[in-house]
């Protein structure tokens, strides 16, 4: 009806505007001035004439040829006086018309959607004068549509995500697909749309293509991707129309609605009680469903202070898992076995999908010790001890001490390590552990003496182990003081009485706690020397003074000084020097050249004989002092 109703439509649309032409033309003819017909001497006014339509419109994809219409010119009485010639698009190609009886047919087959309209123009003229008998007339062929074209699908493929546990009634994605039929002609191109497969979670909306959910709650952890088809109709989805169908990838992207869950409820490792810290002791791990951030978990130890505070957890990236991990060293021996609670929770937490318990799991941890068999442990991590330096041979110098710390118990051997350089000064007692003095020590020698002492298990693995002992020599007064140097002094002639000649000091290998305190004196219980004396500045220095003047070197060149040095230890210590003054004629400054002392000698005609004897009487005195 509707095909039928458009094609009388289009005829009286023609039918007007030929009209129009064909007025202004008889109009324009009738103002011309009149002409003689063939063989009259007579004028006449033409007559208004038309052109006569029968049809302008061609039905596409008709294979037979076919009168479509007819040309008439209202001076055509059938006698073929006229020839009618036809122009313009499709002329001679798509359209032909008989020059005697003005009928249009068509030479082929036409498609619409290719061109849907022809423009021609058409004339009637006279066969003998070639003239005109009508203007020419332009008018259009309309090709009228059938419903030869299936819908198709626009910007294929169609893929979209939604979140799960979305309402019903969310949108997915918009489907939209075109039909090339005329849409302005019946219901050719009038699309409809439907769900072939995807159906009770989607739906459709017929005249947009929208897909939208339709059922409540779907779950990504129970089915994550959903493949809707789509079908489109023309012709309203009457019958005899065309369809075509595309797929719709519908993915649902995850939210955060499940917790985490322990794979187990009870976890069982072991590990060496000699395990160093930061040895991974197992590893937990708890499940959930959700993937990516809604997936991150933290695990934390719970419960019991001791237990946690040997161990900690910590969680995997790359694989979410919880690592156990030893914080503290461990001993069989004290605590054998660990039991905690290990904590599990989403790291984030949306209470919109579950309540803020369901996001949190525990599980339980039993961690057991197992015993290896160690050295033996030393009672104290190092020793030290002090002895003083005149320690008899065999004194006790200290005692190590080393237990087994494994449940054998075995008994322990000690013994010092023969490549230390001080082994053979000292003696270790194999069964107790004392240390005794083996040789005569010495401060002065070795202040410190460092030995490794080892304690061994006398059975079983025979495992061993190594403590330092130090031993500290302490200082006793065992040695005299003596001058500092080899002191040459001299005087110079003309020194006066109470001059300084020389100033001593003193050395001592011994350290007294307090310092030294050393004393300088004449060699005593002998007559007061007439020439010197010691002055003793209290500060471990004195002083040779002159106790006269008028030294000359013609009088006496040398003078012989004993010299005591004693120190302030219990007992007291101290030794004699015997110094040599000499006298000195000396330069200006008090320099006294060594050419001034020595011609002084050869001139007073000393004899080195003489010299020696002096030097011997000195020693002889000095030694019977010291014994004395």
């Amino acid at each position: 009806m509707e095909a039928a109703e458009d094609t009388r439509g289009w005829s009286v649309l023609v039918a007007v505007m030929l009209f129009a032409v064909l007025s202004h033309t008889s109009a324009a003819r009738d103002r011309e001035a009149p002409r003689l017909t063939s063989g009259s001497s007579h004028q006449h006014h033409r007559l208004k004439r038309g052109w006569i339509w029968k049809q302008l419109f061609v039905p596409e994809e008709d294979p037979t040829p076919r009168v479509i219409g007819q040309l008439k010119s209202d001076y055509d009485r059938g006698e073929s006086a006229i020839q009618y010639i036809l122009s313009g698009e499709g002329a001679g190609d798509a359209f032909a018309i008989d020059e005697y009886s003005g009928e249009i047919r068509t030479l082929k087959k036409l498609d619409r959607e290719e061109k849907a309209f022809y423009v021609l123009q058409a004339q009637a003229i006279n066969r003998r004068s070639k003239e005109p008998e009508e203007p020419q007339s332009e008018f259009i062929i309309k090709v009228q549509d059938i419903n030869d074209n299936a819908p198709r699908f626009q910007n294929e493929p169609y893929v979209s995500s939604i979140p799960e546990m979305c309402p019903t009634g969310t949108m997915v994605v918009q489907v939209s697909a075109t039909d090339a039929d005329d849409p302005m002609f019946g219901n050719n191109a009038k699309l409809i749309y439907s769900i072939l497969q995807g159906e009770p979670y989607f739906s459709v909306e017929p005249k947009t293509g929208i897909i939208m959910t339709s059922w409540p709650n779907m779950d990504r952890e129970a089915k994550e991707k959903y493949l809707v088809v789509v079908q489109v109709k023309d012709m309203l989805g009457l019958s005899g129309g065309f369809s075509s169908s595309t797929t719709v990838t519908v993915s649902l992207s995850d939210v955060n609605d499940n917790g985490p869950m322990f794979q187990h409820h009870l976890y069982t490792f072991a590990i060496p009680e000699d395990a160093t810290v930061g040895t991974t002791v197992g590893r937990v791990t708890a499940e959930d469903a959700d993937v990516g951030a809604n997936a991150r978990m933290n695990y934390s130890l719970v419960d019991d202070l001791e237990e946690s505070a040997t161990f900690t957890i910590q969680t995997d990236p790359a694989t979410q898992a919880g690592v156990v991990v030893l914080a503290k060293p461990l001993d069989y021996e004290s605590k054998r076995r660990y039991v905690m609670a290990a904590e599990v929770v989403n790291e984030q937490v949306d209470t919109v999908f579950l309540p803020l318990d369901e996001f949190t799991d525990r599980t339980t941890l039993k961690i057991v010790v197992q015993d290896v068999n160690e050295p033996p442990v030393f009672l104290s991590p190092s020793y030290e001890w002090m002895v003083t330096e005149n320690a008899a041979v065999g004194s006790a110098v200290g005692v190590v001490s080393a237990r087994d710390t494994d449940t054998a118990d075995d008994p322990i051997r000690y013994s010092i390590d023969k490549s230390s350089d001080t082994a053979k000064t000292f003696r270790m007692d194999p069964l107790n552990g004392t240390i005794t003095i083996a040789k005569t020590l010495d401060r002065e020698t070795a202040t410190w003496h460092n030995l490794t002492v080892i304690a061994k298990e006398a059975k079983h693995h025979r495992l061993s182990s190594t403590v330092v002992a130090s031993i500290k020599v302490l200082d006793v007064n065992d040695n005299a003081p003596r001058l500092a140097g080899l002191y040459q002094p001299y005087i110079c002639e003309g020194t006066q009485a109470g001059e300084l000649i020389q100033l001593l000091s003193a050395v001592d290998p011994d350290e007294p706690p307090e310092g030294h305190h050393f004393y300088f004196s004449m060699v005593p219980d002998m007559h007061i020397n007439p020439n010197f004396t010691i002055r003793d500045n209290q500060d471990n220095t004195a002083g040779i003074v002159a106790r006269r003047s008028t030294f000359t070197r013609k009088d006496r060149s040398r003078y012989l000084l004993p010299v005591v040095v004693s120190d302030g230890g219990s007992p007291s210590l101290s030794s004699t020097a015997t110094l040599t003054i000499s006298v000195c004629s000396c330069q200006p400054g008090g320099h006294c050249p060594s050419s001034g002392v020595e011609a002084l000698a050869l001139s007073m005609g000393v004899s080195l004989q003489t010299f020696v004897g002096l030097l011997v009487c000195s020693v002889l005195v000095t030694g019977f002092r010291l014994w004395g």
